[in-house]
């Protein structure tokens, strides 16, 4: 069953085609990363499959419902971190949290999610006086309160710094467990990596590349590159086959500090979008 259903999606902005004739599939239970520069579309796409903008043309179904007619009870359905809120300034953690839980039919124990994002501590601090990192946070308490059946998380994780981005992950990893829908959106390649089931990267409206993170754009079957220190000094080779190449080097020579890579994922993105240096 797919939880996000995309075909021939179509958003302009006057003679700009932000959106142009998109087509995207995401099975209840996946988390998926969609990736792109700015001005790609990807945010315009999340914003529609959200029901906050309004299509020009094609076909959306979010958990079996066209968001931009949706119902009240589809809104209790959905958690949303969106890039930016202002929101709950002037309530506690403590506050903000039990405040929206009260809007949901199922919500999750307030103290268990202040908890999960890592703001015990701050439960009595006023959004407006919490730094930037601790206010994302606190987004990402609003969105995940109300048990939802899908979280749409845009760039949850600026102003985090690592040790806070690596909590969050976990809490995505127990969503995740748990059977939630995730879409993330994300400049971050290494989160998406961590993360995502499936990723798929969006250039000019248009998905241009769309699978699991270590096959993306052919990556797990690129060449490699193999790398060593040989009788001549440092060496490299690129190969579609590095162990048949490391085999026969070892034949005849020490291969000191060997490496064996293939393409990052940063490496196939930058290809896709065409901005490789």
């Amino acid at each position: 069953m797919s939880a996000i259903r995309i075909q021939g999606l179509r958003k302009a902005y006057g003679d700009h085609q932000a959106v142009d004739g998109l087509d995207l599939d995401i099975p209840t239970g996946e988390v998926f990363a969609l990736l792109g520069p700015n001005g790609a579309g990807k945010s315009t796409t999340v914003e529609i499959l959200e029901g906050h903008r309004r299509r020009d043309s094609g076909e959306v179904s979010v958990l079996g419902v066209d968001p931009g007619q949706a119902p009240r009870s589809w809104r209790a359905r959905v958690g949303m971190v969106l890039q930016s809120a202002t929101d709950a300034a002037d309530l506690t953690v403590a506050e903000a949290v039990r405040h929206f839980a009260r809007y949901y039919p199922d919500p999750r124990d307030p103290d268990e999610v202040i908890e999960l994002v890592g703001l015990t501590g701050k439960a009595g601090t006023r959004g407006g006086q919490l730094s930037g990192g601790q206010r994302r946070r606190l987004d990402v308490a609003l969105g995940i309160i109300g048990r939802p059946e899908l979280v749409f998380l845009d760039e949850p994780t600026t102003g985090f710094d690592p040790e806070a981005r690596r909590q969050f992950w976990s809490l995505i990893r127990l969503l995740a467990a748990e059977g939630t829908t995730i879409l993330l959106t994300t400049h971050y390649l290494d989160e998406a990596e961590a993360l995502a089931d499936r990723v798929a990267v969006i250039a000019r409206g248009r998905i241009v590349a769309e699978g699991s993170p270590k096959t993306l754009g052919g990556r797990a079957t690129a060449d490699a590159t193999v790398r060593w220190i040989g009788l001549d000094g440092p060496q490299v080779r690129r190969t579609p086959h590095p162990t048949a190449l490391i085999t026969q080097l070892a034949a005849h020579e020490e291969l000191a500090e060997l490496t064996v890579t293939r393409p990052s994922l940063e490496d196939v993105y930058l290809d896709l979008i065409g901005e490789r240096a």
